[in-house]
Parts: C-alpha cells; structure tokens; sequence
C-alpha cells in the first residue's frame, strides 16, 4: 500500500478537527434516514458542506464522533490511493476506534479513486450508511449506477439560491420587505452582488468575489476539465467554454463552434469540439437544455447552454446583464425541476424556457418597455396559449412588473428578485 495507516489515521482526526470547528450554512434538504447518497456538482459548489451538516445533524441526533468516518479524497496526502487501497481506510478507522459499530461513512471526491463504486457497493450491501460527494458526472455513468444498484439516492447540488445567499451573508428577506425603502434598497443591493457574482460558497466570504471565481474556475478549467480528460490543446478547449459563454440564450450546435474556432486560425474537427463540450458539461461547468420541438437528432446537436454559476458567465463577458438574467433563470429551473425537464422551444414559436410537468412558458426579457420588445415576447406566449390550454405564462424580467391580459391568455411580468424568492 502507498499510504501506511499511521497517514490515513491523521487525516480522518483532521477531518474530524475541521467538521467540529467550521462555518456551516443549513441549506433546505431532507436527508432520510437510512438512505445512501451520493452528492454531484460542480468544484466547490458546496457538496463537502452537505456532508457537514449532514454529521452536525447526526452529532446532535446522539451519533458519537468517533462512529463517523469522513475522508477527503482530495487531501494530497491519500493522492496515492489505489481502490486495492481503500479497505485499509476501514481498517484504520476500526483500529482507532476500538469499537464494531459500523461507522456511518462520508466519502468525499472519491471519484479521484478509479473502481469507487465497487468499494462503495459491497459497503452498502454490508448495510453500512454512505455519502459520497463526486465533481463528475461520469460518476452517474450506466455503469456505475448498475454497480450501485439502485442502492442511492442522486442529488445534484447547485451554487447557493439568493435565500442561501442571505444566510451565508447572516441576513434574511424581512417580512413585507418590498415595501421598505430601507430594506428594499438593501435587498437589491444584496442582489446586485449575487447576480453578477454568482452563488458559489466561497465567493460569499470575500470582497473581490470576481478574482475569487477567476481562480476557481482555473481551477475547474485545469483539473476536472483538461488534466482530467488528457487535454492537449489546452488553447482549443478554451476557447470552447468562450464562445459557449458568449452563445448564451441561443441555440448552439457543434458545427457552429466548430466555425467559429476554425474561423480564427485554429485546427479541431467537429468531433472534438463535440467531446470537449462533453467534457465542459460532464464537469458541471455548464447545463444543457434541449429545444423539446426538435427532432431526435437535432436534440442532441443542437442546445442552449448555460453556466451553473453567473459569477463563471459573468468571467467572459462584457455588458453582461441580459444574459446573467437568463442564465439565473434556466439555473433556477433546473434546480427545481432537474435540467432534464426544462427545455426551450424553437420551430413556429420561440419560447425561451418550458416545463411541460407545469404547463409554464416563460420569455426572459431585461425590459420590455420598448414597443418591439414588448409585442415580441407577447406574441410568442399568446401564440404558445393558442395551443396550451390553461398554460401558465411568465414574462421574467430584471426589475418590471405588471399582468397582461388578451383575451384568455394572462401574462404575468414579474421581477427576478420577487420570482425567484417565491420559486
């Protein structure tokens, strides 16, 4: 074995060490009882910190320290860690604890170990209690979840929601909030700084939240984008995430990237721009929607993509406000209702986001003040209610609101802020 025991016992006490001592915002999840989990998203969106507070919740249920086992997988002094390797981990914990009470296990990034799951599924068949965090979406392959068997519950965790966002900053929305000039100003303020910053955890703590993200990006750009998948033209790939950045809010195929990259003097072909888009999506950089009017094919080929986290998008654009405003909705509705069931539809109509679970059409527009503006987003959901009855209809837009009436079809314009308090 790489790593002797006496290393693994030291840092499952550090772990420990860290767990009891650190900052830990309650985010709204119901942990059953006797589930496995398994925790995905992208890097430092906040997965560890689920696992925290699922052992804060254990701790103070009666659950002793010592009969949890939490491991980094990212602490570089396991870097060595083999899948031969990972009983020992048990075995340590075992020896240090004196104890045969199963441990209730906490496995962090265990992607970074090759065969995890097979570990990890002959534990919950011995009826040991697992979480385990994973940066991949590989980890959700076929075959890893035959290997896990139906044996785990899947959640995908997202950047902080503006409620989150509040409570890490140790404030919340005040009752009637939006009809004091005082706390309505403060509120946008708040929001201002989460909508251009994002809602990554880390970011919350910092005043130049925008070099913050640049260096978790790099580090999400270098480590689960190109050392992970062997990336040589490291120049290709990023230009792949730009102009995805700067392709938000329209339909986006592989030939068009593929274009524009070969339009300034670059060599990939399609098929790699197609794998690097993989890439950038299995890393949970980005989330595909598809146009659910499309044919089979085009569904694949052909999606607006959009950034997990506006404080990433905002990395790469200029005079930003109108895509960050899309990009928070579509981030907001797959959070929701899981990325699966939000699409766009693009063929007679354009409608930018429809989930058909709730008959809701939704135009995201910074203004619709302008005349053409106006009648264009109109147009399109009255065209849509033509054919949806009782359909819901939204116009989301930065700060406007109003209802809007023909006929039958009733639009409502409502604020960003005051839609995504009440999602």
């Amino acid at each position: 074995m790489a790593v002797n025991k006496e290393v693994i016992k030291q840092c499952i006490i550090d772990k420990r060490e860290e767990i009891l001592s650190v900052e830990v915002v309650e985010r709204p999840f119901q942990f059953e009882a006797k589930a496995n989990y398994v925790f995905v998203g992208l890097r430092r969106v906040g997965k560890s910190y689920m696992l925290y507070q699922r052992v804060r919740q254990l701790l103070a249920a009666g659950t002793k320290i010592t009969d949890i086992l939490f491991v980094n997988f990212e602490d570089e002094r396991l870097s060595e860690l083999t899948a031969n390797d990972l009983n020992a981990v048990l075995e340590a914990h075992y020896e240090m604890s004196g104890s045969g009470i199963k441990p209730v296990l906490f496995f962090d990034e265990i992607q970074n170990i090759e065969h995890w799951d097979k570990f990890v599924r002959r534990l919950a068949d011995a009826k040991y209690t697992i979480y385990v965090t994973g940066s991949n979406a590989k980890m959700l392959s076929n075959d890893v979840a035959t290997t896990l068997g139906g044996r785990f519950l899947i959640h995908n965790v997202y950047p902080y929601t503006f409620a989150e966002y509040l409570r890490a900053n140790h404030t919340e929305l005040p009752e009637n909030w939006m009809y004091s000039t005082i706390e309505k100003s403060r509120m946008a303020g708040m929001f201002n700084s989460y909508f251009k910053f994002g809602g990554l955890p880390e970011t919350v703590y910092f005043t130049n939240k925008q070099s913050v993200t640049q260096s978790l990006y790099q580090k999400i750009y270098l480590g689960d984008i190109c050392a992970r998948n062997n990336i040589r033209n490291s120049k290709v790939m990023g230009l792949v995430v730009r102009k995805l950045a700067e392709s938000v809010k329209q339909p986006t195929s592989y030939n068009r990237i593929h274009n524009i990259i070969k339009s300034i003097g670059y060599s990939a072909t399609v098929t790699t721009v197609s794998e690097y888009i993989n890439y950038v999506v299995e890393a949970w950089l980005v989330l595909p929607i598809e146009n659910g009017l499309a044919k089979m094919s085009e569904r694949e080929s052909v999606k607006k993509y959009y950034f997990i986290d506006n404080g990433i998008l905002n990395l790469f654009l200029f005079d930003s406000d109108t895509a960050l405003l899309e990009n928070m909705v579509a981030v907001a509705l797959c959070r929701k209702y899981g990325r699966e069931n939000v699409t766009f539809l693009k063929s007679n109509i354009e409608i930018d986001f429809y989930v058909e679970q709730e008959n809701l059409a939704i135009q995201v527009s910074y203004s619709i003040a302008d005349f053409d503006t106006r009648e264009r987003e109109t147009r399109s959901l009255y065209d849509f209610a033509k054919k949806h009855n009782d359909a819901k209809l939204l116009i989301i837009t930065k700060e406007e609101s109003e209802t809007i009436t023909n006929g039958d079809a009733v639009i409502t314009v409502i604020p960003i802020l005051e839609w995504i308090e009440n999602l």
